[in-house]
């Protein structure tokens, strides 16, 4: 079994979790922008933005960098590669227990059809 950390994992997803923040990312992935630039983008106090692009930057997914008065953000080193494999197990886990269900429906319709029993309705 793959050992992740459970902290960073815990920032990422805490991060992740929020859609401002997810638009944040989104932005960025077209752009680099300025906090000032952000706030305004999401209709939000400089205040409220900052605090957004902190919990993003404590994750690794925003890097800032300050010239003069102005705070530019852009994407983050981080790229939630070990977040997307974690992602991935399970989806492979659901879908193989989806599976199996898929083969039991398909077996209890084919024995239905066998007996003369139709599905009730």
């Amino acid at each position: 079994m793959v050992q992740y950390s459970h902290s960073r994992f815990d920032a990422s997803f805490a991060a992740l979790s929020d859609a401002t923040r997810r638009g944040v990312l989104e932005q960025l992935g077209r752009t680099d922008q300025s906090i000032s630039e952000l706030a305004e983008t999401f209709h939000m106090t400089l205040t409220g933005m900052k605090k957004h692009v902190s919990v993003l930057e404590e994750a690794g997914l925003v890097a800032t960098e300050k010239v003069g008065r102005v705070r530019t953000c852009r994407l983050g080193p981080r790229r939630l590669e070990e977040e997307a494999q974690w992602i991935e197990r399970y989806r492979q886990l659901w879908a193989a227990r989806f599976d199996e269900l898929d083969k039991v429906v398909e077996q209890l319709k084919h024995e239905e059809k066998i007996n003369g029993r139709t599905p009730s309705k």
